[in-house]
């Protein structure tokens, strides 16, 4: 059969048509709709849950050197992040009092905790003073700063381990704490549309904080009641406490990174950003979950 003929011009008109043609678009890998890598993200959280867990269970003080060594890491992720403000916080204090403060809280109770906070902030002054720099004042006042941020409520936790019980009023306070951070992506991911702080956290809003409540509600009462044999209603009183303060942690945290003009406070852990980003609503938690156990759930 006869093959219609094609003069050379449209032979040549046709390819450069097809050459110019883009080529049809790939699917995108599916990013969930928190802006994080979904699978990265669980892969590493539940590592990182079992570190946590099998230090715990295993033996106090081997928790206790982990929990130094996130703050440690935490407070150099500070240092990093404050330096893209030309912030210069004392190093050898900050880096000094995020082991000390937790490992006095532990060993001698809170009385020695307080007085090791006091002690490191005295240090953090004389060494912004003896290091020469311009802006001596705003280094030791950012210095303060991370040592209350990150080393002194790290300490809060070294006191809610030292009892008998503390293995399990540390994962009393940690499942709580998990339970708002559950509760209030899921939620939010699928049913957020009124934002709470669009200025601060646009994705935070107030269904996802309503799921966090009712996860930290639930989780307050289970937790207390079946590891800690108290009763139901300081269970309530906890998750409705957590809920508040975790969300003021993440709130506190999104202000400093957008004041400090960064998206994360490292790229440290996949799926994560930095450890300062999972941090954030445990620090400031922890002595309020320490307060309400001590006073109502006694070892």
């Amino acid at each position: 059969m006869n093959q219609p003929h094609r003069d050379p011009a449209t032979r040549r008109r046709r390819r450069e048509q097809t050459e110019a043609s883009p080529a049809a678009p790939t699917a995108p890998n599916p990013t969930p709709r928190a802006g994080r890598n979904l699978y990265a993200a669980v892969g590493v959280g539940i590592g990182l849950g079992l570190l946590v867990l099998i230090s715990l269970f295993t033996r106090k003080e081997i928790f206790l050197a982990v929990a130094c060594a996130a703050s440690a890491v935490a407070v150099w992720e500070l240092h990093r992040a404050m330096a893209h403000r030309d912030f210069q916080p004392p190093v050898i204090s900050t880096y000094a009092g995020s082991v000390l403060i937790p490992v006095v809280a532990y060993v001698w109770g809170k009385d020695a905790f307080a007085s090791a906070i006091v002690l490191v902030l005295v240090a953090v002054i004389v060494e912004a003073s003896i290091v020469p720099h311009a802006n001596a004042q705003r280094n030791a006042a950012v210095g303060a700063l991370i040592t209350l941020y990150v080393p002194a409520l790290v300490g809060f936790a070294a006191l809610l381990l030292k009892p008998e019980d503390g293995d399990l009023r540390i994962a009393t306070f940690i499942l709580v704490v998990i339970c708002s951070d559950i509760g209030g992506y899921a939620v939010g991911v699928v049913f957020g549309k009124h934002p709470m702080a669009p200025s601060v956290s646009p994705k935070k809003s107030w269904e996802g904080f309503a799921g966090s409540a009712t996860a930290c509600l639930i989780g307050g009462v289970f937790t207390v009641t079946l590891l800690l044999h108290g009763r139901w209603w300081v269970g309530l009183l906890l998750g409705a406490c957590v809920v508040v303060t975790a969300t003021i942690g993440d709130l506190c945290e999104s202000v400093i990174k957008r004041d400090l003009g960064v998206k994360d406070m490292s790229n440290l852990i996949p799926g994560h950003g930095g450890l300062m980003d999972r941090l954030d609503s445990l620090l400031v938690s922890v002595p309020v979950v320490w307060a309400i156990l001590t006073v109502l759930v006694p070892s």
